[in-house]
């Protein structure tokens, strides 16, 4: 028999939010890392926040809706804020009841600034690597690194010379300026916008954008991310960001230990004799992309890494696991929306970077685990 269309006449509905969710939905072993990590960073939540005044936002429930941001590309907090409100599955994950009011979005994205900017996205990364069930599925010994163009939020129109000369853009909305034969370069130009953005190109024949560089390092044995940073973009950008990281992931308790020796894989932009120097200093075997580039003088350039590295089957490896690290830039620009940085400044913009590679490795830290088990 057919059934009709009713209309509602309950007056009070009793929902539990828990029954909203599958079982077997994928979030659910996300939310069980998510608030084992969060728990123990309450302590240091604590210090960011006055003993007094009006409550914030709980810094949970900002992370763990920033979290939902990056998993489900959704483009603005605006939108987040809107989507929460009538979405089960956030208001679940986030930990919202169905009668808890959404924040405003302005309110939201101020409060959550402050955790970015008190480097709460380095300790969140650090404490989910930390975890015992996942430090088991990192590789100890073997490391790639790599570093990605971020387009920053600021049009090429922006980037005007320091000193106040130049044509000004034509009245309008979206005013045209000519810059035809005009000579632009870092040292005389800046951006009106972000300052903090730098105009560079990643190859010949590659157009020059203003941008940020990310660098991400990666551990060879699944392809997690175990650090990343984000630095004004430059020709040596690349190369002084792989030497921090690699400083950072060799310290322990704020001294450095001698720990056995590990590699590290990299392309050939990578291939400095300062570089590599530096690397063997730190009792790290650089297995590095040999450049093997051609001078006009059909000189071959000469690279930093000898044979003592390349015989081995250890450096073949490295070579095809580094490639890996591309799928993290790969995930983060198009699903997590760090293809072009809807931020201004390189401190929120890097607060923003480290949060997506964390979300890139929660998506895939419970498949890991299951098929460990």
């Amino acid at each position: 028999m057919r059934g009709g269309p009713e209309e509602t006449k309950q007056l009070f509905s009793y929902v539990d939010i828990e029954d909203g969710v599958a079982s077997d939905h994928p979030l659910r072993l996300v939310r069980a890392l998510v608030e084992e990590v969060l728990n123990g960073l309450s302590r240091e939540f604590g210090k960011l926040y006055s003993h007094t005044g009006r409550p914030s936002i709980p810094p949970e429930h900002l992370l763990k809706a920033s979290l939902l941001q990056a998993f489900f590309s959704v483009r603005s907090e605006r939108q987040l804020m809107e989507q929460i409100n009538y979405n089960i599955l956030f208001r679940w994950f986030v930990g919202l009841s169905m009668d808890d009011r959404v924040w405003d979005a302005s309110v939201f994205s101020k409060n959550r600034e402050r955790l970015m900017q008190a480097d709460v996205a380095k300790s969140f990364m650090n404490r989910l690597l930390n975890l015992p069930q996942v430090k088991e599925l990192l590789s100890s010994e073997h490391f790639s690194v790599d570093g990605t163009l971020i387009d920053a939020w600021a049009s090429m129109k922006s980037f005007v010379p320091k000193d106040g000369s130049g044509e000004p853009p034509t009245p309008g909305r979206n005013g045209e300026r000519n810059f035809r034969s005009e000579k632009r370069s870092n040292d005389t130009h800046a951006s009106a916008t972000d300052p903090d953005a730098q105009l560079f190109r990643k190859g010949n024949g590659q157009s020059s954008r203003l941008c940020f560089m990310g660098h991400a390092l990666m551990e060879n044995r699944n392809g997690l991310i175990v650090d990343c940073e984000l630095t004004k973009a430059s020709g040596t950008a690349e190369r002084e960001a792989a030497l921090t990281m690699i400083k950072r992931s060799r310290k322990t308790a704020n001294r450095v230990v001698r720990k056995p020796r590990v590699t590290l894989g990299a392309d050939k932009g990578y291939d400095v004799e300062s570089f590599v120097t530096a690397l063997k200093a730190k009792n790290v075997t650089p297995h590095i992309a040999i450049n093997g580039s051609v001078s006009k003088l059909g000189k071959v350039r000469k690279t930093a890494v000898d044979g003592r590295t390349t015989r081995h089957k250890g450096y073949a490896i490295s070579q095809r696991c580094r490639k890996r690290i591309e799928e993290s830039f790969g995930w983060v620009k198009t699903i997590g929306g760090a293809a072009k940085l809807k931020l201004k400044g390189i401190a929120k913009a890097k607060g923003f970077f480290t949060f997506q590679m964390i979300a890139y490795n929660l998506i895939r830290i419970p498949k890991l685990l299951a098929t460990a088990a």
